[in-house]
């Protein structure tokens, strides 16, 4: 017999926030999860008439293919997607903390695209007493196209919910002292790996960001503003001068103009104009995925190559960080102030509940 849900404790949960990624390297599972992708009017601001025509028609037949055999180049063996893991991973370590510190604390992993979905994931925490919820999203750098629609889906589930839990959100952690220490120790410990002398950090040390449309900055979007601001903190705390490192914008797709300077032109010119050796890091994703792994670690290694350069290092995202660990932990714990990280007492359990009793005397 189900316990009845009012007498059950009360938790509170952490749930992290990310993009998503296909279920297999596969042309079938990679246009499933673009045509959920890119049907979000939050990431494609086109006219949802005309670019149903040109999704349906253009994009997901020609690029689907071509992305799966992407996809196959990162897929890790026996693990599957790298976002995918890496995420489940940070998900377990965070979860891991709270336990360590003596907290009864619900702590899951739900994708904006894909599996598990959002809607999945919160109706597993509800089912196991959650309350009290924050919604933390894997996205450093807050983007109407990735905070703003996570937030999104999750009230959109919630709006459903006869009994809603309390709702908390983090926007973003850019500047966050924590992400940004987790940063840099993500830098230096692959700098001392290879065996790096004090700076020897190449000619550039590139700090890529994902790319949005410049019009989104335009709107408002602040997304490229904490970008900078995240880029120039990194190259403080490296003791970095100006002049040493670079932030750019990768993942340009279509012809209108986004954040620049774009990634993969800047490294070609890097190239041409003699610079023998550069170290490429991407801040803005905490985890590594196609993006950075295929992108950046194979494409722009090979064009960078090609013009002229010698030496390119990348180094990986934050991954399996403990920094990193440490850091999301951190900012949860900031955002769960006042509320309670554990089950009630055994006495408070065996008070009467009024709503129990209420519903009791009802049937």
């Amino acid at each position: 017999m189900n316990q009845n849900p009012h007498l059950r404790a009360p938790k509170t949960a952490v749930l992290l926030l990310n993009l998503g990624t296909p279920s297999a390297p596969t042309a079938k599972a990679v246009r499933s999860y673009l045509k959920e992708f890119l049907s979000d009017p939050r990431v494609v601001e086109i006219p949802r008439f005309v670019w149903w025509f040109i999704l349906n028609g253009i994009i997901l037949p020609i690029r689907s293919s071509a992305s799966a055999k992407k996809y196959a180049s990162i897929w890790l063996p026996q693990l599957g997607s790298p976002l995918m893991h890496y995420s489940r991973l940070q998900a377990k370590e965070l979860g891991e903390k709270f336990t360590n510190e003596g907290h009864v604390v619900l702590v899951d992993l739900a994708m904006r695209y894909g599996k598990p979905s959002t809607q999945e994931v919160l109706e597993g925490l509800k089912a196991q007493g959650m309350e009290r919820l924050l919604l933390l999203p894997l996205y450093p750098q807050y983007s109407a196209t990735t905070t703003a629609s996570s937030f999104d889906e999750a009230f959109r589930v919630l709006s459903n919910w006869r009994d809603q839990p309390e709702l908390r959100l983090v926007k973003h952690y850019h500047d966050n002292p924590a992400y940004i220490t987790a940063l840099r120790d993500q830098v230096l410990s692959n700098w001392e790996k290879d065996g790096y002398p004090d700076f020897a950090r190449g000619d550039r040390f590139v700090m890529s960001f994902h790319g949005l449309p410049k019009r989104n900055l335009l709107k408002g979007d602040p997304y490229h503003c904490e970008c900078l601001k995240t880029g120039r903190l990194l190259g403080e705390a490296l003791s970095l001068e100006p002049g040493q490192y670079i932030v750019t914008f990768q993942s340009r797709f279509g012809k209108a103009e986004w954040l620049k300077p774009y990634t993969a032109p800047t490294i070609e010119k890097l190239a041409k104009d003699g610079c023998q050796r550069i170290d490429i890091f991407c801040p803005g994703f905490p985890a590594d995925c196609l993006e950075t792994l295929e992108e950046i670690a194979m494409e722009a290694r090979k064009s960078f190559l090609e013009k002229g350069g010698k030496d390119y290092r990348y180094i990986p995202c934050l991954n399996s960080n403990h920094k990193w660990s440490e850091a999301l932990s951190d900012i949860a714990h900031q955002h769960l102030l006042g509320w309670s990280l554990g089950t009630e007492s055994p006495e408070e359990l065996a008070k009467p509940n009024e709503r129990a009793e209420f519903a009791k005397s009802q049937s």
